[in-house]
């Protein structure tokens, strides 16, 4: 006969009640008959406060791990962007600088986007909102990620040759097919709203009805 280390219960009696048969005392000291069939009452309590605190600074810590991952993907990229320019081709050209700064307002733009949207919001020391979780499927920060992604991909790859430029247009023509999936297709191809009949014009449609079954 064993104590539970959490219930204090004996998992034997408490075997005997439930009509089970006790199983072999764990290492942790704790029972296994109690604890898995709810008879413990430290598990049949809900938990209490800081299981959300906890979560919320899990959300909070995953937001920076994800923003400095893809701050050092826009780093390097352009750092190995300049790198290859300078030593390799002997003047940038108009094209080069123009898309240039494209990819960057559209990085940053996507960043600060992001930062904003999973910044925690701290009062006297203690996180009072841990911000968006910037790691949740089919939620905006999935966007500008694939947007950062496919910004630096193409500048990296626009060293090979400038027509990689071209594959920038993926990212608006990503947009209209959401625009259109979501809300303009639905609008434009919705179901005209059925037309209220008139009280009136109902009565006389039932004694025409009547008339003629006569």
């Amino acid at each position: 006969m064993s104590i539970c280390n959490r219930c204090h219960l004996y998992s034997s009696s408490t075997a005997r009640e439930a009509n089970l048969k006790p199983t072999l005392k764990s290492t942790s000291g704790d029972c296994h008959v109690c604890c898995s069939h709810l008879f413990c009452p430290s598990t049949a309590m809900p938990p209490k406060g800081k299981q959300g605190t906890k979560g919320s600074k899990q959300i909070a810590e995953e937001n920076q791990a994800t923003l400095k991952f893809y701050r050092n993907i826009i780093l390097v990229t352009n750092a190995i962007f300049f790198l290859v320019y300078f030593y390799f081709w002997e003047q940038f050209t108009t094209l080069p600088i123009l898309m240039l700064i494209v990819t960057l307002a559209i990085c940053i733009g996507s960043y600060q986007f992001m930062a904003s949207m999973g910044r925690a919001t701290y009062s006297q020391g203690v996180m009072v909102d841990s911000g968006i979780d910037l790691n949740m499927e089919a939620g905006m920060a999935e966007h500008c990620k694939d947007i950062i992604l496919l910004a630096c991909i193409v500048q990296a790859c626009s060293l090979i040759s400038n027509y990689f430029w071209l594959f920038l247009l993926l990212a608006p023509g990503r947009a209209f097919y959401l625009l259109w999936v979501n809300f303009l297709g639905p609008w434009f191809f919705a179901e005209a709203p059925e037309q209220p009949v008139d009280d009136k014009k109902a009565r006389k449609m039932e004694r025409k009805m009547r008339r003629q079954q006569h």
